[in-house]
């Protein structure tokens, strides 16, 4: 088991399942009308990654306003009066016709001289049309032309719709070309945020600090900045600089309902610098300000779980193993958590209830294995790994469709919230939407503008999900690796636990008294949660939604 002080901040999900057969616990249950949220969950504390921001902000669109340049005067008076009629029509916000007569005039070749006032025109009138994609393509044209009269506009504008698309690619071609100091200052915070989160994705931490404190406190992307900020600080190792901005953007969103997305993730990030700094006890009280009905409550759980067990509180621990491995919780994808639950019965000696748990694990994971060793020996085109986590999906939204899955689906669901995945389909479904609005409005399908925006969406989704499939199949193969880990690890458990029943034996043959003692904490009183309105009782093998997290485990070590 590793040892290692720093928390990973990536959130990976973890399969949770029931075992059977146990009676050392009993349950405090305080009745409320409290929604238990699926979430994922992180892996064990280890070396910090990057991660995918959990921060929400409320979104506006950006209206593309910038002043444009002035419009070049052709030699060809016909020419120049029809380029005049098209943007005539885009003021008068005739959008669809203004684009269609700038497409055509593009596609003149006695119109090359011209061209990029062309593309910069027919890219504005997309973006009004709200086809985005469609529009960066104009731009890009522009900015791949070098013409120095529209080059630093076109650059402003492929901003915006990046921005909004989410497209990494077109956000770093962007970036590449771009002099902060000549974009408009509306659109410098949205500039600082995106080069922020390359620089960070990058590993360059210095940078990505710089941009992100550039960011302005009421821009709609502070929040996000915030975090991130507090995040790149974590991951660079100044902790007392990332706490400090954790605790300001919890400030921040004080005021708010304790559900607030903004101020939890603040709250677990607190929490999880606490934990890097080895400070076990104030990370648990930190984790423990999470709220219930939260979807990030099921990851502070599992997060305090690992606190709890580093500073000893194994009984703690195993309280929160019992809520984590309820019913609610199966289709969670967390080997770890199985295989640290049996480490701490290690700890106190319980091995029966050890060697129950290394049975699930066997139950629950050794197939999950097996399935995906045989998928990616057997599959090779990266839009086969596309098409099986969107099976699984669609699954998840509507469990009553007959799907056949290849893969479990709760290591599916664990692909599809990894961070670049989850970006890339939220892109794809973009790009979709594009597509679905030139199919409803008859007048841009039937022109020449709609059949020239399809084919461009068609392919731009096609080799997105060939770039989607082939992260999955990284993530796959990554998974793969880790369950082979955790099986060889697993025999190393299993060999500690024969090792340990075997002693027990040899100290009850020279009649040593091997009677319980309490694990490691005084127990309270259960009249302490009786008078504090609550009902205490033993816990009969049947979960209910409003007893999740408060089970107390109340079994003793057999240690001598």
């Amino acid at each position: 088991m590793s040892t290692t002080n720093m928390i990973r901040f990536i959130l990976l999900p973890l399969i949770l399942v029931s075992l059977t057969g146990q009676t050392a616990f009993s349950q405090t249950t305080k009745r409320s009308t409290s929604k238990s949220s699926k979430a994922k969950l992180p892996k064990k504390p280890g070396k910090t990654k990057t991660t995918t921001k959990t921060v929400t902000t409320k979104t506006t669109t950006v209206k593309s306003t910038p002043s444009a340049p002035a419009l070049r005067v052709s030699s060809n008076p016909q020419l120049q009066k029809a380029i005049q009629v098209a943007l005539n029509q885009i003021r008068s916000g005739q959008y669809v016709g203004a684009a269609n007569n700038l497409l055509a005039l593009s596609r003149r070749s006695d119109m090359a001289s011209e061209r990029s006032q062309i593309k910069y025109y027919l890219g504005v009138a997309l973006m009004e049309l709200n086809l985005n994609q469609v529009a960066s393509f104009q731009f890009v044209d522009v900015i791949r032309s070098n013409d120095t009269r529209y080059l630093k506009a076109a650059l402003e504008k492929l901003l915006i719709v990046t921005d909004r698309l989410g497209d990494e690619t077109l956000l770093n071609f962007a970036l590449q070309r771009i002099d902060v100091t000549s974009i408009p200052a509306q659109h410098r915070d949205m500039l600082y945020f995106r080069m922020g989160e390359i620089q960070q994705k990058g590993g360059n931490f210095e940078e990505a600090i710089q941009s992100y404190s550039h960011v302005g406190n009421q821009s709609r992307y502070f929040l996000n900045s915030l975090y991130n900020l507090g995040l790149t600080y974590s991951e660079s190792g100044q902790l007392n600089q990332a706490i400090t901005t954790f605790r300001k953007l919890y400030a921040a969103r004080q005021s708010t309902s304790v559900t607030d997305s903004n101020r939890v993730s603040a709250q677990m990030g607190i929490a999880r610098v606490l934990y890097q700094q080895q400070k076990w006890d104030e990370s648990v009280d930190a984790y423990s300000e999470i709220p219930r009905d939260h979807r990030l409550w099921h990851d502070s759980v599992f997060e305090r779980s690992w606190a709890m067990m580093r500073s000893g509180r194994f009984r703690s621990s195993l309280s929160n193993f019992h809520s984590l491995h309820s019913s609610y919780y199966d289709n969670f994808y967390i080997p770890e958590s199985l295989l640290l639950r049996s480490i701490v019965y290690l700890y106190i000696c319980k091995y029966d209830e050890m060697e129950k748990v290394l049975e699930l694990y066997d139950k629950q994971y050794n197939p999950v294995e097996s399935k995906i060793g045989t998928f990616i020996r057997t599959r090779t085109l990266a839009d086969s790994y596309y098409a099986e986590v969107e099976k699984s999906i669609q699954l998840k939204r509507n469990p009553k469709i007959s799907i056949k899955l290849d893969i479990p689906a709760k290591a599916l669901n664990h692909v599809s919230e990894e961070g670049d995945v989850r970006r890339m389909m939220v892109y794809i479904k973009k790009v979709q939407e594009e597509r679905i609005k030139i199919d409803r409005n008859s007048q841009v399908k039937s022109s020449s503008l709609g059949g020239y925006s399809t084919k461009l969406l068609n392919n731009r989704i096609k080799n997105a999900k060939a770039a989607t499939g082939e992260m999955i199949k990284a993530h796959l193969q990554n998974m793969l690796a880790e369950l082979k880990d955790l099986r060889d690890q697993t025999a190393l458990v299993r060999y500690e636990m024969i090792n340990g029943k075997k002693e027990a034996i040899k100290k009850r043959i020279v009649g040593k008294n091997l009677g319980e003692a309490p694990i490691e904490e005084e127990v309270r009183d259960r009249s302490f949660y009786v008078q504090n309105g609550y009902e205490y009782y033993p816990f009969q093998g049947e979960y209910w939604l409003d007893e999740i997290g408060n089970y107390h485990y109340l079994g003793k070590q057999s240690c001598e």
